[in-house]
């Protein structure tokens, strides 16, 4: 079985930066697709940023221009580094790996962004 464990979130002012860090345990395989997703309370879980096999990358709009998302070379961790945070940003933040047969969640990390 595979866990994912994020780590990284915590309190930050508008306009400050994280690091957000996604590493598996278990059996440790090299994901095909690795993915950031976010949820506040009431609302749906939303895609913030996907890296795909060829490395190519993809983001949600609020996002685009403030969070890059990166992994090891192993394929086996996936990062997130989010500048210029924004109340908006507030959420409990979730990395995924899937691929063919195969999805996982972390248990997630809370992210506040306020003054």
């Amino acid at each position: 079985q595979v866990q994912l464990a994020e780590s990284g979130g915590g309190l930050v002012q508008p306009g400050g930066s994280l690091r957000l860090s996604c590493a598996a345990s278990g059996r440790i395989r090299s994901f095909g697709y690795m993915a950031w997703y976010r949820q506040v309370p009431g609302k749906e879980r939303e895609m913030v940023a996907t890296i795909i096999p060829s490395g190519d990358t993809r983001y949600g709009d609020s996002v685009k221009g403030r969070f890059t998302i990166s992994r090891n070379k192993a394929q086996s961790a996936v990062y997130l580094q989010m500048n210029n945070l924004e109340p908006e940003d507030t959420a409990i933040y979730y990395c995924k790996a899937f691929g063919t047969g195969y999805s996982y969640w972390g248990q997630g990390t809370q992210v506040t962004v306020s003054s």
